[in-house]
Order: C-alpha cells, then sequence, then structure tokens
C-alpha cells in the first residue's frame, strides 16, 4: 500500500513516515513542488498535514493561516477524489473546536468556539470538506488531536523545559489544570490502525488523544526528574498573576490573559468515539511514558 504524506517536514511527518515505513511504501509530497498532482494520483491512501499554525516572527496575517490551513486542504481533497486513493485524512487540531479552556471532556459533537486565525481556518478546512460529497468507495476522516509532542518537537514544550532545566522557579504553580495531550508514537499508532481498518470506519471527525491527562505541575515533575534539577516553585498568588495579565492585555508584557488561559487553563479530549471504532482498549504508551520521552529527547539534543 502506498501513502502519501502532504507537508511531510515537520516534527510529526517525520516522525510518522518514519513509523509507517515499516508497513507501507512511503510517498512524501511538498505542495510547492510544481508536479506534486501528478505525484498524487497514484496513492491509496492521503495524509494531510498541511497546515500553519505558528507566526514566531509576527507576520503572517488571516490570509496567510486560511490559505495553509484551508484552500491547501480544499485543493488536496480535489486531487484525492480524482485519484484512485481511498482514504484521506485530515489531521485538523483541538483548536478547530476550543483553544483555552474546558472542564469536561470535549466530544465531536461539542459546540465549536475557535477563537484565533488558526483554529478559526481549521474550522472552516473541517465544514468545507463535510460539506463535499463523497464517492461510496471512499472515506474521509477528519482528525483533532490537542497538542501533539515528540522527539523533534519544537513547541511550547521546549520552553518548559528549558525554564526548568536552568532551575528557575516557575511563577504559575499555583494553578491546578489538566491538559490532554497525544504522544507522537500514540498519535503515529492511531493514524497505523485507521489505515488497517478504514473501511469500517464512517466518515467524520474523530478526536485523538493520550488517555489520561497531565497538569503542568506533572510536565515540572517529569522534567525535573528527567534532569535531575530540585530547584523550588515560586507560587505567585493567583489574583497576583491575573492582574499581571490584564496589564499584558494593553502594554507591552510576557504575559496577557490569553497566554495565561493557555498556560494554566483545564482542557479535556474525550477519545472514546475513535477508540470505540477501532476497538481499541489501550493505547501503546501512556501519557507519562510519552511525555517522560519526549523530555530525555530535549535532554538529548541539549548535549
Amino acid at each position: 500500500m502506498k501513502v502519501l504524506l502532504l507537508g511531510a517536514r515537520g516534527f510529526i511527518g517525520k516522525n510518522l513516515s518514519i513509523y509507517l515505513s515499516k508497513d507501507y511504501l512511503i510517498k512524501q509530497i511538498s505542495l510547492r513542488d510544481a508536479d506534486w498532482e501528478k505525484e498524487a494520483l497514484f496513492g491509496d491512501v492521503f495524509i494531510n498535514l498541511v497546515g500553519k499554525a505558528h507566526d514566531h516572527e509576527k507576520k503572517a496575517t488571516e490570509a496567510d493561516f486560511y490559505h495553509a490551513n484551508l484552500e491547501l486542504a480544499m485543493k488536496s481533497f480535489q486531487v484525492f477524489k480524482d485519484s484512485s486513493a481511498r482514504l484521506f485524512i485530515h489531521v485538523s487540531s483541538l483548536a478547530a473546536l476550543e483553544e483555552f479552556e474546558s472542564k469536561e471532556p470535549l466530544t465531536e459533537d461539542a459546540k465549536c468556539n475557535p477563537s484565533s486565525w488558526y483554529g478559526k481556518s481549521k474550522r472552516a478546512a473541517e465544514e468545507w470538506l463535510l460539506a463535499q460529497e463523497i464517492p461510496k468507495d471512499k472515506r474521509l476522516i477528519i482528525l483533532r488531536p490537542p497538542m501533539v509532542h515528540g522527539p523533534g518537537d519544537k513547541g511550547n514544550l521546549t520552553l518548559l523545559f528549558k525554564f526548568v532545566e536552568k532551575g528557575l522557579p516557575y511563577p504559575l504553580i499555583k494553578f491546578n489544570n489538566a491538559r490532554s495531550f497525544i504522544g507522537i508514537e500514540n498519535f503515529c499508532f492511531f493514524i497505523d490502525q485507521i489505515i488497517q481498518k478504514f473501511d469500517s470506519i464512517p466518515n467524520g471527525i474523530f478526536h485523538i488523544s493520550d488517555d489520561e491527562p497531565l497538569s503542568t505541575s506533572d510536565l515540572i515533575k517529569f522534567i525535573k526528574e528527567v534532569t535531575n534539577k530540585k530547584g523550588f516553585d515560586l507560587g505567585i498568588p493567583k489574583g497576583l498573576v491575573i492582574f499581571m495579565a490584564k496589564i499584558g492585555d494593553f502594554i507591552p508584557f510576557p504575559l496577557n490573559s490569553k497566554r495565561l488561559k493557555k498556560m494554566t487553563g483545564t482542557l479535556l479530549v474525550a477519545n472514546n468515539k475513535i477508540k470505540e471504532q477501532l476497538k481499541i482498549e489501550r493505547l501503546p504508551i501512556t501519557a507519562k511514558e510519552g511525555m517522560i520521552k519526549t523530555i530525555e529527547s530535549f535532554r538529548r539534543n541539549k548535549n
């Protein structure tokens, strides 16, 4: 079976390519190549990883997000419909549903509340894909993962690692939260299982995540265990932190209300639906095991 990975240059694509290459012929497709559409006609499975999530240089426009997350998804799906492939896996994001807080595990039928250009453009792609007519012999599976982490990850977890690894006190320890994550090993496992069993899965949206949520305190504890850093935690009163964040809403400051919510809010995902469809009782690794592997990769790369 030939699996086409669209947008495979990021850490998810690199890890997924290695994982799936054990059982499938993998072809990495760059939508920057002029002849990518011709190459894509001869695959069995499309996995769309194309997207824009970050704007580190603060130069991206709303149109940039909609081009990467909506327009390229539309183009990829049209090519899929014209090809002989039978499965289109579109990797969306939990941000298409909720970006800040949910104290109850979010299910696929929850009301969508994206707030950023990223989340809104991801949701727009979901809506467009769901509105398309799917040929009877083809499947459309849309996946919403929370934060994906693993070797090669350069996101917010690396910032937390560097902070704690240096022995600096973490000032937000007074906030008790719980968040769903998904380690790259479990992410790849879900993809593999979907490829194997897609004939029995209906078209639609599915949430994928680790089985257990983790708190920020858990992450700090794991980092300290891996790095052998003891340090201490600076528990600034919550009211003072919230006040400082509100100041950051109006003047340049490292912390503002939106960033505080992302760092300290509870955001939970229910993965029951996809596990029931795939008849999965237990994932390959626990949330803790996956996070430890990620932190260990940060330490190795540092050395």
